[in-house]
């Protein structure tokens, strides 16, 4: 209940006044009926404005921290989360994948829409990283279709690290529905599951016209503190002894 009362009435008429966003192939996503829709995640805003362009409830499996933060921003955040239906997923551990896929087969034996962003986090840069095999391991598992999905302009609008976003105009596309039937059963074959995800990926690409990175985002993001460190330090003994931190 309090999701529509968000959708239709306290924020998804908010958004869509400031934001003005543009949709394209929204009829790509079926009226019924149990699908992924899986798109680049460019910014914390990706996660209220492909719903408010929506016509149906799309359920995300969010990332633990955001039901686990303290103090009273903390527990207002996990507060507002749980009442969209958003479900908590701990990404750390041998186990948390697996947990993953099993909330997300929940979803769409429903018959709902899951809404999951393959790169496993926000991109830091705004380019397209490589994506994880949960999205495929799921379609095959559940055989459902995967509608590819871009948001293009939220990362202009609110980077990483950004609390108020930008008001300012942006888009939301989506592609023609991807069917993997002919790998009915293959799910266990790794060779499978990497193409399937590829292909994912490729068509989420073709929708955003971002720069690709074969890579995944959370390894480049860790080893870039590692790299700058050399030219900090380099930095720090061109300066005055007494100027030094």
């Amino acid at each position: 209940m309090f999701y529509y009362l968000l959708k239709y009435v306290l924020l998804g008429p908010v958004l869509r006044l400031l934001f003005r966003p543009r949709t394209e192939g929204l009829e790509h996503v079926p009226e019924t009926g149990a699908a992924i829709v899986a798109g680049n995640h460019l910014s914390f805003s990706d996660h209220f404005l492909m719903p408010a362009v929506l016509k149906r409830r799309i359920t995300f499996l969010a990332k633990q921290e955001y039901f686990t933060g303290p103090g009273v921003k903390g527990r207002l955040t996990a507060a507002f989360f749980r009442s969209a239906g958003q479900i908590p997923v701990d990404r750390s551990g041998k186990e948390a994948g697996q947990t993953a896929i099993r909330e997300g087969l929940d979803v769409l034996s429903r018959g709902e829409l899951l809404g999951i962003y393959p790169e496993g986090t926000r991109s830091h840069d705004g380019r397209l990283y490589k994506g994880k095999v949960g999205v495929a391991l799921m379609a095959l598992k559940a055989g459902v279709p995967v509608i590819p999905c871009a948001m293009v302009g939220t990362f202009e609008i609110q980077p990483p690290g950004k609390m108020v976003p930008k008001i300012k105009r942006v888009t939301v596309r989506f592609g023609e529905p991807l069917d993997f039937s002919r790998y009915a059963g293959m799910e266990n074959e790794k060779a499978v599951v990497r193409a399937v995800t590829d292909e994912i990926m490729y068509r989420i690409l073709a929708l955003s016209g971002q720069e690709y990175v074969d890579d995944y985002a959370a390894k480049v993001k860790a080893a870039e503190p590692e790299a700058a460190a050399p030219v900090v330090r380099g930095l720090r003994r061109m300066l005055p002894s007494r100027w030094r931190p």
